[in-house]
């Protein structure tokens, strides 16, 4: 099976485009007309650049309003067909991609629409070359791929094949049973694409909202399925038209591109299909939870910011054995402090001033998980240790980071002890902290599907619906990447404003990065009575919630005070009940979380509002301490 990607995927010109098609590993690419009639040479001029490249041109696309036209249209349109063959034999490509009508002065009728394509088979096949046709989901007469493939049928032509689009064929609900039956070698070309579930008009659907394969909601393992059922084993390439992915980086999106068919061929394959060009990945990792957080920090940062760290109840448990890196520890929380002189976590603070520079994961095996991420082409990393430290395996991660990955399979769960050596423990029992409840992300906009591609595609986690959060500054985009046990929760935010809470922190840390960590306590008030007792400010909460609280649940009186006096938000589902407090924002925007959840399984979207209009307030009239 050869996979390609087509040109209109990705933002730039037609030279940045091939240039990042190429870098993303791919063979073949299908140019999208537009991209040839906007590029400064002729179409042999791209051709020796293609393949000097190492690409082929799979496709050329898209032939539009061809079929069932009326005299004097229909003597044109094969007028027109015959100049397109002979741009594509400069290009060295022989398939030309057709869609269904969509002209007001089309005539309906297979027959017609067949006889059409039967004479366009002809004309193609004198050039040695073919056509495909496609059933675009709001065409005119034809907008089913039965029917379209009901016009391949009639046309009987060795030259004429048919386009199964994924989006086209799953937007519209289309039954996928006939699919099966139809011969694999009279599909030439499959193109796929991704959606979320929209309530809208085809067209605006799919020519803004587009995405990758895993990206969206639409059922693309069902698509496959029925499509492997055919033996299909020709030509699968992406077509996405979205309007983030032209804002982002060609080369980053391109390589999202491929990661989604590596992924999505791999899930076919372990469905029974028989792949043999395809290698078989490890399976996805399954994690436990957070192993550690760790934090970069300079020498004029670090015992303020250890001092907060004391405040809320972690002690320093561990001292790196040969760096100036410290273990803070909590309950099931480990959050180290590295203050080196040398290295990433140095060269990440020189850029981003005190941040997360890298989370470490436990997963069931480190090393398969780090072979599944390199073959998904996600970039390992390594830095020299010392002599007898362990060499935990890691990735780049959300905005240069790193995500290392730990299990107790290969010993790397030791790394407490091997790498550490034990510092004395206060009789200070903490402040109720026990694990990491969930990590907040923030990052461009046009990064999220990136990333919600990364972590789905290498770790066994499932995506929630899409939140709307409402800023003073604008709105925020928010989505959930959870195991289903809850032991690791992602949340990734974004916005299109650059006055959101989200977009302002971008700006501080100069790129995207851990915005705040939520830590988890089995009671909250306690936790945040004894932070209080150290010195730790909490985010203050309006008393007009706290009134509003008192109306809209059947909290008592008493209970409503309580959290008042604590600062404490509150929401509930059924029987289920979350409580939530916030530090005041850290240097660098930063801040934390504290939780309490019973039975609770989301994140307080309602209590979200109420949270960023504070800290907007507290933001423009205070200056963030100093960690």
């Amino acid at each position: 099976m050869r996979t390609a990607i087509a040109t209109v995927c990705l933002s730039g010109t037609l030279t940045e485009k091939i240039e990042a098609i190429a870098a993303a590993q791919f063979k073949g690419v299908e140019i999208f007309e537009n991209d040839l009639l906007s590029f400064n040479g002729t179409p042999a001029d791209a051709r020796r650049m293609i393949e000097g490249l190492g690409l082929e041109t799979v496709t050329f696309q898209p032939f539009r309003d061809f079929e069932g036209m009326p005299e004097p249209q229909r003597s044109k349109v094969f007028a027109r067909a015959e100049r397109k063959f002979d741009v594509m034999e400069e290009l060295g490509c022989d398939l030309l991609m057709v869609c269904s009508n969509v002209s007001p002065d089309s005539l309906g009728g297979i027959e017609r629409a067949a006889a059409d394509f039967h004479e366009l088979g002809e004309r193609a096949a004198k050039r040695g070359m073919r056509v495909a046709f496609e059933a675009l989901s709001w065409g005119r007469h034809i907008h089913d791929y039965r029917d379209s493939w009901e016009v391949v049928r009639r046309a009987n032509h060795p030259a004429v094949g048919l386009v199964l689009d994924s989006f086209h064929v799953l937007a519209r609900g289309t039954d996928l049973s006939a699919i099966r039956s139809i011969p694999s070698d009279k599909i030439f070309l499959v193109q796929m694409a991704d959606a979320p579930r929209l309530d809208m008009d085809y067209l605006s659907w799919s020519r803004h909202y587009r995405c990758f394969p895993g990206q969206g909601d639409l059922p693309i393992g069902e698509f496959m399925n029925a499509l492997g059922a055919t033996g299909f084993d020709s030509l699968l390439s992406l077509e996405i038209f979205n309007d983030r992915f032209r804002a982002g980086s060609a080369r980053s999106v391109a390589i999202d591109g491929h990661r989604s068919l590596i992924v999505m061929l791999d899930e076919l394959r372990r469905t029974g299909v028989v792949l043999p060009e395809l290698a078989e990945l490890p399976p996805k990792a399954v994690c436990s939870g957070v192993e550690f957080v760790e934090f970069a920090v300079d020498e004029r940062s670090v015992v303020g910011f250890e001092r907060t760290l004391s405040g809320l109840g972690f002690q320093k448990a561990g001292h790196h054995r040969s760096k100036a890196v410290n273990r803070w520890r909590q309950g099931d929380i480990n959050i180290v402090v590295n203050a080196d002189k040398e290295g990433f976590a140095h060269s990440f603070n020189i850029t981003h001033g005190t941040s997360v520079c890298a989370l470490a994961l436990r997963v069931n095996d480190a090393p398969e998980t780090v072979e599944r991420a390199t073959t998904l082409l996600d970039q390992p990393f390594q830095q020299p240790v010392g002599p007898g430290e362990l060499n935990i395996p890691a990735v780049r991660g959300l905005g240069g980071s790193l995500l290392y990955f730990v299990d107790h399979k290969t010993g790397l769960d030791r790394l407490w002890d091997v790498d550490f050596e034990p510092t004395e423990v206060s009789d200070f029992a903490g402040a109720g902290l026990v694990t990491v409840d969930h990590i907040s992300q923030s990052m461009h906009y046009e990064e999220m599907l990136t990333w919600l591609l990364f972590y789905g595609s290498l770790l066994e986690v499932r995506k929630t619906p899409v939140q709307t959060v409402i800023d003073p500054g604008g709105v925020v985009q928010s989505q959930a990447i959870e195991t289903h046990d809850g032991s690791l929760r992602l949340i990734l935010n974004a916005s299109q404003s650059q006055r959101t809470l989200s977009s302002r922190f971008l700006n501080e840390l100069f790129g995207s990065g851990v915005q705040h960590i939520a830590l988890a306590t089995s009671d909250i008030l306690a936790t945040v009575q004894s932070l209080k007792e150290h010195g730790v400010d909490l985010l203050p909460i309006p008393e007009n919630y706290y009134d509003d609280l008192e109306v809209r649940t059947d909290l008592s009186a008493d209970d409503v005070e309580r959290l008042r006096a604590n600062n404490v938000l509150y929401d509930r589902e059924g029987e289920a009940e979350y409580f939530q407090a916030y530090t005041k924002t850290l240097e660098g925007g930063f801040f934390f979380e504290i939780v309490e959840r019973r039975r609770y399984r989301g994140y307080g979207a309602v209590n979200a509002p109420i949270r960023l209009a504070s800290q907007t307030h507290l933001a423009s009239i205070t200056v963030p301490p100093e960690l």
